[in-house]
């Protein structure tokens, strides 16, 4: 009952806006350029699913941020663990990272489009790099600041390094690791849409947003905004959901 009143509270804000832009795109004049009423919205919904474009273009984008979450993650996720349990790692490694997660996003968009082109594998690229840069953070911050008094209950059992790791050290960092897997989702799923907008070459929302503009076609554009903003809210409940319930044993502040 309290999670429905909770979402019947915040809902009203979203609607209130949604009746107040239908209003003004109503007026007429220059605000009918700048506003698109509700029902044109809804028709150019229709128009897209109908014709498949938006099925396989929503398609095309999950894609790219799952590969990209998927293998920036990954490989983040083990770099960052390297670097919070190996010293010698973590001297080697640190440095260079810093140096590297300096370089803006698009900084990398030249380089990787000389060495992969426009196409599928370079978008997933870049969004793979907006996923590790996260995760290598809250991993490797995670790991090494695991209190010493839990380590050394490990020590007074005689757990061995790996035990140690998986009954200690990793239980007690996963918090932080689903804080940067929360940052990883939300840069991944915005890049996505960045770099669809900016390699027009192949299919995703990215793509019809830059061809709706083309077109001025805004209802296009923001039935394509609809669908990534729900996207988005939706990717960050699942994820709130599965983290509530791995840190279960966590106790819950009312």
């Amino acid at each position: 009952m309290k999670n429905i009143k909770t979402l019947l509270i915040g809902l009203i804000v979203p609607v209130l806006l949604l009746l107040l832009w239908d209003v003004q795109a109503r007026q007429g004049g220059a605000n009918s350029l700048t506003f698109v009423r509700l029902d044109q919205i809804g028709a150019a919904l229709i128009e897209l699913y109908r014709s498949g474009d938006l099925g396989a273009a929503y398609g095309a984008s999950l894609i790219h941020a799952g590969g990209g979450l998927l293998w920036g993650g990954l490989i983040g996720l083990l770099v960052g663990a390297a670097m919070g349990l190996v010293r010698p790692v973590e001297w080697a490694l640190v440095p260079l990272y810093n140096s590297f997660r300096q370089v803006p996003l698009l900084g990398w968009l030249p380089l990787i489009g000389l060495w992969f082109g426009s196409g599928e594998s370079a978008k997933i690229i870049i969004v793979a790099i907006s996923a590790f840069y996260p995760t290598v953070l809250y991993t490797y911050e995670g790991l090494k600041n695991v209190e010493n008094r839990f380590t050394e209950v490990g020590s007074i059992y005689r757990l061995n390094a790996w035990q140690t790791f998986w009954r200690i050290q990793w239980p007690a960092a996963l918090p932080s690791i689903f804080t940067g897997l929360f940052q990883a989702l939300a840069f991944t799923w915005i890049s996505t849409i960045g770099v669809e907008l900016l390699f027009a070459a192949g299919n995703g929302l990215g793509t019809i947003m830059q061809t709706g503009q083309l077109n001025a076609r805004l209802d296009i554009v923001l039935v394509c905004i609809l669908f990534v903003g729900l996207t988005g809210f939706t990717l960050n409940l699942l994820v709130s959901a599965l983290s509530r319930h791995v840190l279960r044993w966590r106790p819950v502040k009312n």
